[in-house]
């Protein structure tokens, strides 16, 4: 048995916690990318690793044993017993994937759909519950209703458009697609959706403090639309699935990162910091080198039984 095989498949439980606080380790806008890069090579990694476990079990198959000679990686009940586990979670993997990129395929045509159907970029909603979001197209839509322009002030509306542009032009609906496809993958990728979420929300509210050059304004903007959205009675619930509000995640965290306030960790956080984004690239590096070394063995080893055949 390759036992270093098995690495990929845990590690992705170990990159959570470090994860969760890599938004606070990073600036937003690489948060985004480290988080989405770890996401695609844990998941990539733990792919390879259910197909390298497949192989040795395939090789006692007397279906298949006529390609190779049967790997002497085990008791042959035990190798055939994990390759079938192996198989049946790599097509459950491949069959979860493959639906999901299908049903965000759908989300997304039909937002584009919708985005097409206004020639401006911004879109008023004849709604009174207070609303504002990013619809991906071919341009993207900045969607808001007349609540939500009722709930804000005119400079506290412009922090808000701005926030939703960012959204658009740096495609963050891109990269919460990239990562939930990944949870998909393996179940301890699940872990990096809401620390990327908050990443995402954090880089458009940096784009937007710098588009209006004033991070009070900013912070503002978004604590009234959330309040606002929060304090009404009505539900949104025509908000196309690919759609980026800036009412989304830890609105209080947001908000305080804003605005700069006290903190009392702030002495240790360089350390802290550091040790985040250390241990969740490890984690990508141990993954994607544990894959490589178990194919090198696995690929020796067969050589070597082939060798061995008369």
């Amino acid at each position: 048995m390759i036992y270093t095989v098995w690495l990929p498949l845990v590690l992705p439980f170990l990159a959570g916690p470090a994860a969760r606080r890599l938004p606070a380790s990073l600036p937003p806008r690489r948060a985004v990318l480290v988080l989405a890069l770890a996401a695609i090579g844990l998941a990539g990694a733990s792919t390879c690793a259910l197909a390298l476990l497949v192989v040795p079990g395939a090789t006692h198959v007397p279906a298949v044993g006529h390609l190779l000679v049967p790997l002497a990686s085990g008791a042959p009940d035990a190798v055939v017993a994990v390759a079938a586990v192996a198989a049946a979670l790599l097509v459950c993997c491949t069959t979860l994937l493959v639906r999901g990129a299908g049903r965000r395929q759908r989300r997304l045509r039909r937002a584009r759909a919708l985005a097409a159907r206004s020639d401006s970029e911004l879109v008023v909603l004849a709604d009174h519950y207070p609303d504002a979001y990013a619809l991906p197209g071919r341009p993207g839509r900045i969607v808001v209703t007349t609540g939500m322009i009722r709930a804000l002030s005119a400079p506290e509306r412009e922090a808000l458009l701005a926030h939703e542009r960012a959204h658009l032009k740096d495609r963050h609906h891109l990269f919460t697609a990239v990562v939930d496809l990944a949870g998909l993958c393996h179940p301890g990728l699940r872990a990096l959706r809401e620390p990327l979420a908050y990443a995402v929300e954090r880089s458009a509210d940096e784009s937007a403090a710098a588009a209006v050059g004033d991070r009070g304004l900013t912070a503002r903007a978004i604590a009234r639309a959330a309040l606002a959205a929060r304090a009404a009675s009505a539900v949104a619930t025509t908000r196309p699935g690919p759609a980026l509000a800036a009412t989304a995640g830890p609105v209080p965290k947001r908000v305080a990162a804003l605005l700069g306030g006290p903190d009392p960790g702030r002495a240790i956080r360089p350390l802290v910091r550091r040790a985040a984004t250390l241990a969740l690239l490890s984690c990508v590096a141990l993954s994607a080198g544990a894959s490589l070394h178990a194919a090198d063995e696995l690929h020796d080893g067969i050589e070597i039984a082939q060798g061995e055949s008369p």
